[in-house]
């Protein structure tokens, strides 16, 4: 019986909204996200979405959508009004059934009650809370705009408004003490909702953090400690009723983000907006899309060209076992064995499936599924390495 969450244990067909603008530019993201100090003109933004969304379904053809994700940048900067708009362009070009997921990425900083009712009265049904951490000093040093007291009372709100909610935490991060996390963890699962994101702090190329630490100004735990700490996020989360269904999501059973399902399931998704990616079946096959990252480029092409489509690449069938095994493997519900062995075109090989079970990286779920184990989710690169 489906959760929540809407999920029938298939794929499904996703829209992923690509809003790029944000207040400031954090210091660890890499994410393609702009500041513009003067107004952003979002009706002529809206007009630019509404011709790539027409162009996306012109490629994917007919489909009910089982998802909708709109991230950023800080699409929680939009009006009510903007994102209706391209929500209403979702729905005239696809069907939507009644109460599938549409997802909001929002910053604490960035929320205002009345603003939250509009997404509502839009369609938001669940918001994904850029909060990422607990502690005045650390959102300082993570260049956030927010302080704890906001980023609780944007919970309060967004537990009020939304059915559901979810926030991300950022842990592994420079002086972090196993028992400062345990207790941070635990505070977050006592204001979660269902729903809890918490990624290691990575160090991206072309961030400031980057630089900081390649001038050894920034150090981060190192591998041990990291482990160490992710260990214990498994442990509070499993035992806290909020248990790890993917890498870095936690949620309560029926209460998994059913848009991140359906990539981990390698299932369709258009991507729509500056920098979006997508991945559609097509009559030409399964086709890889990108758009332009750049905002004002995009839109000046959605005007010329009714898109900012500048990548729709074929992938082969090993192209997407590859990607079907890389996403598959990322989830306690692990990968499909004969759907990765019919676009690979040959079987798993044994000898190398049970060296990897000798490790304790990777287990059999029957005898149709292979999932990693939790060592093994530390290793996914190895383990795709050696079975492709």
């Amino acid at each position: 019986m489906a959760g929540i969450n809407g999920d029938d244990g298939e794929p499904g067909f996703g829209v992923y909204l690509h809003w790029p603008f944000c207040a400031a530019k954090c210091p660890y993201c890499d994410f393609n996200s702009h500041v513009r100090h003067q107004p952003v003109d979002q009706a002529r933004f809206v007009a630019g979405f509404l011709k790539e969304i027409d162009h996306m379904r012109a490629l994917s053809g007919p489909r009910t959508v089982t998802s909708i994700f709109i991230g950023g940048g800080t699409p929680s900067l939009m009006a009510p009004e903007t994102l209706g708009a391209i929500l209403d362009g979702v729905a005239k070009a696809w069907h939507l059934p009644d109460g599938i997921e549409i997802t909001l990425e929002a910053n604490p900083s960035s929320v205002e009650a009345e603003r939250f009712r509009g997404y509502r009265a839009a369609g938001v049904n669940r918001v994904s809370m850029g909060v990422q951490a607990l502690n005045d000093r650390e959102l300082r040093f993570l260049g956030r705009l927010h302080n704890v007291e906001q980023a609780l009372g944007a919970i309060r709100l967004a537990r009020d408004i939304f059915p559901r909610m979810s926030f991300d935490l950022i842990y592994a991060r420079p002086g972090q003490r196993a028992d400062d996390w345990e207790r941070e963890l635990n505070q977050a699962i006592d204001l979660a909702a269902d729903h809890l994101s918490l990624y290691q702090l990575t160090i991206e190329e072309g961030t400031r953090f980057f630089a900081l630490h390649r001038a050894g100004k920034l150090v981060i735990p190192d591998d041990d400690h990291a482990a160490r700490l992710y260990e214990i996020t498994q442990a509070v989360t499993a035992a806290r009723g909020l248990p790890a269904y993917e890498v870095s999501n936690h949620a309560r059973p029926g209460a998994e983000s059913r848009h991140n399902l359906t990539y981990w399931r390698y299932g369709d998704y258009a991507g729509i907006g500056p920098g979006a990616h997508g991945r559609l079946e097509t009559t030409a096959g399964r086709m890889a899309t990108a758009t332009e990252k750049h905002p004002e480029t995009w839109l000046e092409m959605t005007e010329t060209n009714g898109h900012g489509v500048i990548e729709e690449s074929p992938l082969s069938p090993e192209e997407q076992a590859d990607e079907l095994l890389l996403m598959g493997l990322r989830v306690r519900e692990g990968v499909d064995i004969a759907r990765w062995s019919a676009l690979a075109g040959k079987p798993l090989d044994s000898e190398r499936e049970a060296f990897l079970m000798q490790l304790g990286l990777i287990e059999r779920i029957g005898n149709s599924r292979l999932r990693a184990t939790p060592e093994g989710m530390l290793l996914l690169n190895r383990i795709v390495a050696e079975l492709s």
